[in-house]
């Protein structure tokens, strides 16, 4: 008996939860409508490349998660949930693969896979406070590579910042918007028994200078666990020229003092900048092509280059639904002896690769 009552407790929870998850199902309850929100939003994709060196080395590869050569490599498997009330709603965002780990350098183990994972509280339409972590303001590219049209990755991304962790406040007042927040150090998701536990600040400025163009003024700063103090200020902006064509801008600044080790005092300033612009083309729904023209000067040797690279890569995306794929070509040149040669050593200011990306999202 005790059995039956337990089996018909669990068919009606079951059949009631299903019911809930479907927004459609009619009912001649008036606190149910077609306009009931889903339990969880499930999103995500899924991605994998061929990438080829006209040198056949994977090390001319400066930039992130395209570190092979002649060899057919997995991406990113994602997958984000995101559920939502009036006011607040949360999001955990999770990936496993290259781009995951790279992405989360800092992190070991499952946290890891953690892109970003975060609780927002809205008490007005115009104000919303966010805790937790979350992927970077600075910069025009994302990690997930279906929301970016070339599938490698420009020297500004690259060089970060990546993530942030801590409190910020976002305000939205007509074609104006404004952030500030307070985080860990960038890229620090977690600060170790020991390390240094400052705290960087992160601003944001943003105007719709009308329906087709965009800008948005960016600010990352503190000292870092190294003990170097870094300010960095970035700015994004597009403009949608017609149906079929867009321009994307992003510039960005960094600069950075070491302390010396022996007293409270820091090294001379040094910087690196860079600055890229996107031009996208849109032929028809199922083509799109894309070419990214980066300059990136590291000629103090911030980030160990020690000259500048023009870096320009042409990618085409063909799509199908939920599926794109992108051949993409990319040439580099720098003013110093970078990248290597046939034999492994480095002594070319040039290089070539050909890439080809899978990506699917759903």
């Amino acid at each position: 008996m005790l059995q039956k009552i337990f089996y018909s407790a669990i068919a009606v929870f079951s059949s009631s939860f299903a019911f809930a998850q479907n927004p459609n199902s009619s009912s001649s309850s008036e606190e149910i409508t077609s306009t009931t929100k889903p339990f969880l939003t499930v999103s995500g994709s899924a991605d994998a490349y061929f990438k080829y060196d006209v040198n056949k080395q994977s090390a001319n590869n400066k930039t992130s998660f395209t570190n092979t050569q002649n060899a057919f490599s997995l991406g990113m498997a994602s997958v984000k949930f995101e559920h939502s009330s009036s006011k607040v709603a949360m999001v955990a965002d999770l990936g496993f693969g290259t781009r995951a780990t790279e992405f989360a350098y800092n992190d070991a183990g499952i946290l890891a896979a953690v892109k970003q994972l975060y609780v927002s509280y809205t008490p007005l339409k115009t104000l919303k406070f966010t805790a937790g972590s979350w992927a970077t303001h600075v910069g025009y590219e994302l990690v997930d590579p279906q929301l970016n049209r070339n599938y490698s990755m420009g020297y500004m991304f690259t060089n970060g910042p990546f993530t942030h962790s801590g409190l910020k406040a976002e305000y939205t007042k007509g074609k104006h918007g404004f952030m500030l927040g307070i985080s860990n150090p960038t890229d620090f998701r977690t600060i170790l028994p020991g390390k240094i536990n400052k705290k960087f600040a992160i601003a944001q400025y943003s105007v719709s200078v009308s329906d087709a163009a965009k800008v948005y003024l960016n600010y990352v700063g503190g000292k870092n666990q190294d003990t170097s103090l870094v300010n960095q200020f970035d700015i994004v902006a597009t403009i949608t020229l017609n149906k079929k064509f867009n321009v994307g801008f992003n510039g960005t600044i960094n600069n950075s003092k070491k302390w010396d080790g022996t007293k409270s005092a820091y090294l001379e300033n040094k910087s690196w900048w860079g600055a890229a612009g996107y031009f996208n083309y849109d032929p028809n729904s199922w083509l799109g092509l894309t070419l990214r023209s980066e300059l990136f000067n590291d000629n103090k040797s911030v980030k160990g280059f020690g000259t500048s690279i023009f870096a320009n890569t042409l990618s085409a995306n063909f799509k199908a639904d939920g599926f794109t794929i992108i051949p993409e070509i990319r040439y580099e040149s720098a003013g110093q002896t970078i990248y290597s040669d046939k034999t492994g050593s480095i002594g070319k200011k040039q290089t070539l690769s050909f890439l080809v990306a899978a990506i699917y999202k759903f």
